[in-house]
């Protein structure tokens, strides 16, 4: 039976009752990793995965926790899975960080390293490294009990290798709201406290504290500002300084459980400032929320719950983000067994002023250019209107490759790329001029039925830039594609699952001719 003839019989059932990952057979355990086990993207061995938790960077390694379930491969009991890595991209498994307990489910939260111990935790020196995350009390929860999630803290005196939970947890305790949670710690530089943000039903609320044990609220933010179409989860809040000027503003994320741009989830942001205690929206970028739309770091179904890196030394800059690479209105039906999900390629975010409003953008870390192992230089590429023209090679990996071009104009060119391969299958991805969309077709690009809102219309994005030059960078794994349109003002991510891998790419002019200009399709290497 062939790889693709396996994954049909398993897989096209749409309410087929989910095995534990150790039930498995080897067969379909071999199938998996050969088409679906992305290249350069995390994923954990087995089970499930979903939130990135706790990062941080430390003496030359960078720390991703993530939400884990390692006994099957749906959401279960949550535990705190670890990896660490020199470069972002090639990640080494550890053992698990922290496990349930007798006060609940580990959920998400965040991690920093506590140099002055502030915490009074280390006793010999050490540099503790502190986790704050929610307890989830399964039995209140099932009881629907309102207090069900509480704030705790756990330490590391050994760089993350082993965690120790804090005695006196929980260090917050609920204040009647059920939706409670996702601690993300910030140290504020200028008035030498720690800021915590926590997600709290349909607004963020914003701590402070000393020692990271003893937390003071000090304000309130979202009740009117943003969608709110769902629960908000997953905030981060951290300075970042305009590019080009000296001035610092605060960034503010918060994914949202329902009303993302192409529905199901998605992460907004808000940029304002913090003078210690509250967070106010900047004028301008309040001005924007008001009269044009929302802003979201990622407009694709499948970029949730992300949050920052913690402790990235000074003389690197760099904000680096990363999300959870699936929609978790389908996640526990994707075409895995083996384990689900995967976290999207770490970005590295910029804050510009567009038109004197603040916005971020987002592009791949530096660090995956390190692994192109050849290129195609296209160079010009000229496509006449209604023309298809085929790209790249045979030779060509498109399961863990790199295409970037830019259009000199793009103020009336509509174009399409379509990755195929020889069952029919197709990944279609481009630009509409007459609506000014960038668009995501995964209709027909391999296992779609397994949830009925995974394929169920084309993903849609706005452009931003103003500029009539246009550029594109995009990174294809096995089962991902990234578009970073316009220097990463407007990111789209989507998952896609075909019964044989894409092995062509072309391009195809709607109107009138198209020009590609520095069109490269780089081929990436991970062994």
């Amino acid at each position: 039976m062939t790889a693709s003839a396996i994954l049909f019989q398993t897989f096209s059932c749409k309410n087929q009752k989910e095995k534990p990952v150790q039930e498995e057979t080897k067969e379909i355990a071999s199938v998996e990793e050969q088409l679906y086990r992305p290249n350069f993207h995390f994923t954990p061995k087995i089970g499930w995965m979903n939130d990135p938790n706790g990062m941080f960077y430390l003496n030359g390694k960078y720390h991703l926790f993530y939400q884990h379930y390692p006994d099957d491969n749906i959401w279960g009991p949550m535990h705190w899975g670890h990896a660490i890595s020199t470069d972002l991209i090639k990640w080494e498994h550890l053992p698990i960080a922290l496990y349930p307990d007798e006060l609940g489910y580990i959920f998400s939260g965040s991690a920093v390293v506590d140099y002055e111990n502030t915490s009074g935790l280390a006793k010999n020196g050490e540099i503790p490294i502190v986790a704050m995350y929610t307890y989830h009390d399964p039995k209140k929860g099932d009881e629907g009990k309102i207090d069900a999630q509480t704030q705790a803290i756990a330490y590391s005196l050994d760089e993350g290798k082993s965690w120790t939970k804090y005695d006196g947890n929980p260090v917050i305790e609920n204040p009647g709201i059920r939706d409670y949670r996702d601690p993300k710690v910030t140290w504020d530089e200028e008035r030498q406290q720690w800021a915590m943000i926590l997600a709290a039903d349909s607004e963020m609320m914003i701590y402070t504290s000393k020692n990271l044990i003893d937390w003071t609220l000090t304000d309130r933010f979202g009740k009117d500002v943003g969608s709110h179409d769902g629960v908000w989860e997953c905030p981060d809040l951290f300075p970042m300084t305009i590019e080009g000027t000296d001035e610092v503003k605060w960034v503010m994320l918060g994914s949202i459980s329902g009303g993302a741009p192409n529905g199901g989830n998605g992460t907004q942001y808000f940029i304002g400032d913090f003078d210690g205690e509250k967070f106010t929206l900047d004028d301008s970028f309040k001005t924007a929320l008001a009269e044009k739309h929302d802003f979201w770091i990622d407009f694709g179904k499948d970029n949730y719950a992300g949050v920052t890196w913690s402790n990235v030394p000074e003389e690197d800059g760099r904000k680096i983000f990363i999300g959870w690479m699936v929609d978790g209105h389908y996640a526990n039906q994707v075409p895995t067994t083996t384990w689900r999900s995967s976290q999207s390629i770490p970005r590295t975010l910029r804050l510009i002023s567009e038109n004197g409003v603040p916005m971020l953008r987002s592009e791949p870390v530096d660090e995956v250019r390190n692994f192109i192992d050849k290129g195609l230089e296209e160079g010009t590429v000229s496509i006449k209107e209604g023309e298809e023209k085929i790209l790249g090679g045979e030779d060509i990996d498109y399961s863990k490759a790199r295409i970037a071009y830019t259009l000199p104009s793009i103020d009336e060119i509509s174009y399409t790329f379509k990755l195929s391969n020889e069952k029919g299958e197709e990944l279609l991805f481009g630009y509409n001029s007459d609506d000014k969309q960038f668009f995501v077709d995964r209709r027909k690009s391999g296992i779609v039925d397994f949830h009925d809102e995974f394929a169920e219309k084309i993903s849609v994005a706005p452009r931003l830039s103003e500029k009539s030059v246009h550029d594109a960078e995009i990174l294809l794994d096995k089962t991902s594609i990234e578009l970073f349109f316009d220097g990463g003002s407007t990111p789209i991510t989507e998952i896609f699952f075909p019964t044989t891998p894409y092995d062509q790419l072309s391009v195809i002019s709607e109107n009138g001719e198209l020009i590609l200009e520095d069109l490269k399709i780089d081929q990436l290497k991970f062994d």
